[in-house]
Formats: C-alpha cells, structure tokens, sequence
C-alpha cells in the first residue's frame, strides 16, 4: 500500500471508512466482526481509519478504538463533530459543545489525540471562523493533530483555511457521483493544497454490480431506501454505467468495484477515498483497487463513455442534501 499527502498529513492511498460496520447500511455488525475486519484492513496496509461520534450513535468510535488500540501509533484516525444527537438530525458546533464533545471522543478512542477531527457538516449558525479557532485551541492543547471539514462550499473551506490549515475536505465522490467537480470543491483543494478524501466511491455499493431491483435494503436501518438513486426505476436507468465498468473490469482482470475505485485513485494524487464494508472478502476486494493501473488512455476513454451516460436520480435525501453547505 502506498502512502498520500492529506496536507501535511501522510496516509495510505485507500482509507477504511468504519461507519458501515455499526450504521446507515442495514443492522450494525457484532463488535468482534467489526474488530476482525478492521484489523484486517490494518494487516493488509491501510493506515487510515474514518469514524464519527454519530455513527451508532458513539458506538462505531468504541469499536475502532478497541479495534486500533494494539497498534494505535502506527494509525492515522478521523473523527467527527457537529451533530447535535438530542434525538433529532440537528447541528451544533457552538464552541462549548465541541469542547465537550472532543473529549467524549477522545475516551471513546481510546486515545490522546485524535489526528483528523472534521467539521462533519457546516453550521450555519456558527461563524466558520469561530469553528476553526476552537480547532485550533483543541490543536495547540495536543487533543487534535489536523482539521478537516466535510461537505463544505469552496467559500466555507478558504473561510475555515485562513484561520487554521485544513488537511481534509470529506465528501461523496464516485463516477456516477461528481458534484465536487462542477461546485469548485475540488479545485479549492487543489489550490490551497488540501487532500480530499471521498466517501461513497463505490457509489453506495451501485458500482460493485451486485445491486439491483431485487435487491432489498432493511428499511429502518438502511439509509439508502430514502435515497432516490436506489429505487428501482432508476437501478434500472443506471445500468450502463454497471456495463461499463463490467467490460473495463474484464479487460483488466478486475471487479467492477476496482475499476470504480481505480478511477478515483487516478484523477488527483491527493485524493484518498475510503470505502466502508464490514465484509473482509469485499475488504481485499477493495483494497485491490491499488493494483488496477488505469493508464491515461484508459481514464480518457472512460470519461468519454461516461459523457454519453446519464446518472439518474441525487445524492441522499432532500433533509440530508439542506445540510450540505452551499454558500457560494
């Protein structure tokens, strides 16, 4: 596994997005599962753990934690704040509550310092500014090694950057899913040297070809049967991405799901997706992507079958998408 630069923070090339294992998509897994597969991910070289104090709520930072604790120096971890978790979706990143909540996180990490802590969605109602010079009160203590937001407008990330460098902007990304090339995102990054690090990049699991209509989502745990990229008009409309990806994947001796996270390796150097699964085939599956050369020739020929390609249907629901910041 070979490393990237997140700002000045080094990372393998694939992260281990942990959210999976306890929430969003279908019942959690049982803790020693979750503990075996991330360790695994560990043996097999990723260095980069993606958590958050709302997956579960709390219990998917307890289980990394545990999980991480045998060799917790020689990982990078990402966590989260900005949820209110009162019982509703709301936000908070008012100075005292992150002050607050760091330290929850921190116990539950089982650590020291957590070395990413990401904005996980914008509030409004708190100054960016004022967001980051409490980061930045959190760093000079030792609690917190970088900064990083998640989905957040090009405006908000140069916002949050003069106060306090930010290693990471987080958002979906996949190539059924490229908002952050059109909105400036990705080229904020670019100019303020500043990693990006995609979730989603199998599309939610679309683009490993094994979703389709008969496919059923647990409906109070699955985030997805609220999103309209997965009913089933439009998994039917989405298919000829699924045969591209098949046909590329033949050719290069690979899944479709390599060849999807093949193609995100290969747009930025600084661009380190981590896909989540509770699974350790699917894990090695994933983790595979690193030795599917996409040559640029190929990454070009994909984007001209993909310009002929209408994606149907948007990214999470409409309460979830009013929480993506959008100041432009």
């Amino acid at each position: 596994m070979k490393k990237r630069k997140l700002g000045n923070l080094e990372v393998s090339e694939i992260g281990a997005g942990c959210m999976s294992i306890s929430a969003n998509y279908g019942p959690s897994a049982d803790m020693p599962q979750g503990i075996r597969t991330i360790r695994a991910a560990f043996d097999k070289g990723v260095t980069f753990f993606d958590t958050d104090e709302v997956y579960g709520p709390h219990t998917n930072e307890a289980l990394v934690g545990e999980a991480l604790a045998p060799f917790r120096d020689k990982v990078i971890i990402a966590s989260k704040f900005g949820f209110a978790i009162d019982g509703t979706i709301g936000l908070n990143s008012r100075p005292y509550h992150i002050r607050k909540v760091v330290e929850d996180s921190l116990k539950r990490l089982r650590t020291d310092r957590i070395d990413l802590y990401y904005q996980h969605r914008v509030d409004p109602s708190v100054p960016i500014e004022d967001v980051a010079g409490v980061v930045n009160d959190l760093v000079k203590q030792g609690k917190v090694l970088h900064m990083g937001l998640s989905e957040a407008s090009p405006r908000t990330i140069r916002r949050a950057h003069a106060v306090l460098p930010i290693a990471a902007v987080q958002s979906e990304y996949s190539l059924m899913e490229r908002s952050a090339e059109r909105n400036g995102v990705l080229e904020a990054c670019e100019e303020l040297e500043i990693g990006f690090v995609p979730w989603g990049p199998v599309g939610l699991g679309y683009l490993t070809g094994k979703i389709d209509v008969r496919t059923r989502f647990e409906s109070k745990t699955d985030l997805r049967t609220g999103f309209d990229r997965f009913y089933s008009e439009n998994l039917v409309a989405n298919k000829p991405i699924i045969d591209l990806l098949k046909s590329l994947a033949e050719e290069k001796n690979a899944t479709p799901a390599q060849i999807g996270l093949a193609w995100v390796l290969a747009q930025k150097p600084w661009i380190v997706p981590i896909p989540g699964t509770r699974n350790q085939d699917h894990l090695s599956e994933n983790l595979g992507a690193v030795d599917v050369k996409l040559s640029p020739a190929d990454v070009e020929a994909m984007e001209t079958a993909l310009s002929k390609i209408t994606v149907h249907g948007g990214r999470m629901n409409e309460t979830q998408m009013q929480q993506v910041d959008q100041t432009f």
